[in-house]
């Protein structure tokens, strides 16, 4: 089977290889109908993620239809088209049990597909523990409304629901790439009393007053005077960081109100400066961390009775044998790209 993978640090390269198989009891071999790709698969290419393997298949988001099941799978069996999800979990440990599902005590446990594991990228995968790592799509619900719900979709949910976001809130999401306009779908079900996005590409400002007129917009250079002026207590109620930029870790706490909440969903390519002293009474409390991908049942409810629609994400598509193609337009921000959706 074609399957893209990761060579060495700067280089992903398309590749035949043999299809996967059942290793496990609780595994599930899935073939591959609708994948994408995500800023994280970027972040291997470039060395910001040193726990994956070389020789991997990339790629954790991804739908499908259900080839193999191990003997005590339950949840799913062959014909089944699925979501997978972007944590591997076991479902049993203390974590899992807690809902802290990205910190699963399995050596597979945590984000493997696609990183420490081979992943979507491929007409074929493997997917452990099957029964919390797929989710059966609604009839009603296309591949396409589903392709995100694993990962950018699932962590869009998860960062809105540890954020604690009320109806009298200023909400602050900075950055409006993929990620942020899925934080921002899930904030939006919150209805917060106003949604402010900050980003700095013209496109992706454009982007989100098409899609979501009643959200304010500013830019990186005006946003704390923005969110002064749109605010009530001095700063944003709640601050989601999902941009991961090199000046944006501080804008989030620098526009946070005393005593907010301060989300961050990004994923820094280098550490982040923690400078106490300046926040010295703010009182903030900060969130942080990977995606717990336990709620794509949930999300995939909402889809269905559509009070979530990221379609208009998909921007371009591309066949597998073109992926090459797919990862410049989506690397390199060409032709107004938000999201790649590739083919099998």
């Amino acid at each position: 089977m074609l399957a893209y993978t990761y060579i060495e640090h700067g280089k992903f390269e398309l590749c035949e290889k043999p299809e996967p198989e059942i290793k496990d009891s609780r595994d599930a071999i899935v073939r591959v109908t609708l994948g994408s790709i995500c800023t994280s698969d970027l972040h291997i290419k470039h060395g910001s993620v040193p726990r994956a393997v070389p020789g991997i298949t990339v790629g954790h988001e991804m739908v499908g239809i259900v080839e193999q099941v191990g003997p005590d799978v339950i949840s799913v069996k062959p014909g089944d088209r699925v979501t997978v999800n972007v944590e591997t979990f076991c479902g049993e440990c203390f974590f899992c049990k807690h809902g802290y599902v990205n910190n699963c005590t399995d050596p597979n446990g945590g984000w493997a597909l696609g990183c420490r594991i081979d992943g979507g990228q491929a007409e074929y995968v493997r997917v452990p523990y099957a029964d919390s790592g797929l989710n059966r799509i609604p009839e009603t619900v296309s591949d396409e409304q589903a392709l995100f719900v694993g990962d950018v979709l699932a962590t869009g949910f998860w960062a809105a629901r540890i954020s604690e976001i009320s109806n009298d809130d200023t909400v602050l999401i900075i950055g409006a790439g993929p990620t942020g306009i899925c934080t921002l779908l899930c904030v939006m079900l919150k209805m917060p009393r106003r949604i402010i996005v900050c980003e700095k590409s013209l496109e992706r400002i454009r982007f989100v007053r098409e899609h979501y007129p009643d959200v304010l917009v500013t830019e990186p250079e005006n946003c704390k005077d923005f969110v002064l002026r749109n605010s009530d207590h001095g700063g944003a109620d709640v601050v989601l960081e999902v941009a991961g930029s090199e000046d944006t870790f501080r804008l989030a706490w620098d526009c946070a109100r005393p005593n907010a909440i301060v989300t961050v969903v990004a994923l820094y390519d280098k550490p982040q400066l923690l400078p106490l002293p300046d926040m010295y009474g703010k009182n903030l409390t900060f969130k942080t961390g990977g995606v717990d991908g336990c709620d794509c049942a949930e999300i995939l409810e909402l889809i269905e009775q559509g009070k979530i629609d990221t379609t208009p994400l998909i921007t371009h598509k591309f066949p597998l044998n073109e992926i090459e193609e797919a990862y410049r337009v989506f690397e390199n921000r060409l032709d107004g790209v938000v999201k790649v959706a590739i083919s099998v």
